[in-house]
């Protein structure tokens, strides 16, 4: 087995439990005890673990911040297919607001329901939908954001609050039992004020957003009343939604 394959299996057993003693990977990845605690070194190196005494433990706060273009192309069949999904879930007539995660954007390609208000604060969603002329498109003022594509600042935050939807369409860079959150100050401030805005709160979330934490918290998980992913939800983070009665939909491959 490669390292990075090794490194990997670490990953995904941390996924789903706090933390992972080096007898535990001996037996996951067929290695010595010297080979675990190098690839437990190289884990921390990467700001994914913290070593502790006998093994290491899940890092909660990540640090991974990525431009517009870079997002696209990360985890797109699992964006498109979820987008594609929670298209489905919007009705003709709904007022909505989308914000500017690459996920919601797949949402807005795939879109057949009509005559809607859409707000938004990506300026690609707003080109995606230019051409329909059953859908009316705020779109929020503010400062541009040439990195992320996305209008921010306290004029947006502002703007949002004008508006009251049926449903809110938001993406996020981390999901955990801390709730969703950013590595974007900006725009965890305008998430948090959007969700305030609508009556239904759906997130869209990739199985890589999964026990991850960042800077800039959004919401708690109890504000959220969907959630929608390409795969099953770890049993920590799937308990705490359950708590919450928080509907989870793993979309299907064959369908989607």
């Amino acid at each position: 087995m490669l390292q990075d394959e090794r490194l990997e299996a670490i990953v995904q057993y941390l996924n789903e439990h706090e933390r992972i003693e080096i007898e535990t990977i001996c037996d996951l990845n067929a290695v010595s005890k010297d080979t675990a605690r190098r690839d437990l070194i190289k884990l921390e190196e990467r700001r994914k673990v913290i070593r502790i005494r006998g093994g290491a433990k899940r890092a909660l706060l990540s640090n991974e911040v990525y431009n517009y273009d870079q997002r696209m192309n990360m985890a797109s069949k699992a964006k498109s297919k979820i987008g594609k999904f929670a298209a489905s879930l919007i009705n003709d007539g709904d007022h909505l607001i989308l914000d500017a995660s690459t996920t919601v954007q797949h949402l807005a390609k795939h879109l057949t329901s009509r005559n809607h208000n859409i707000v938004t604060h990506s300026i690609n969603i707003a080109n995606v939908l230019s051409q329909r002329e059953d859908i009316t498109i705020n779109l929020l003022g503010g400062i541009v954001s040439h990195k992320h594509q996305a209008i921010y600042g306290s004029r947006a935050i502002r703007n949002v609050q004008d508006f009251m939807v049926n449903k809110c369409v938001i993406g996020t860079c981390g999901i955990s039992s801390e709730g969703l959150s950013t590595s974007i100050e900006e725009e965890g401030l305008l998430i948090h004020e959007i969700i305030k805005r609508s009556e239904k709160v759906i997130v869209l979330a990739d199985s890589t957003k999964f026990n991850k934490t960042f800077f800039q918290k959004a919401c708690d998980l109890e504000a959220i009343d969907i959630v929608v992913t390409d795969k099953e939800v770890p049993k920590n983070l799937y308990e705490v939604l359950n708590n919450y009665g928080t509907e989870v939909i793993v979309v299907p491959d064959e369908e989607y």
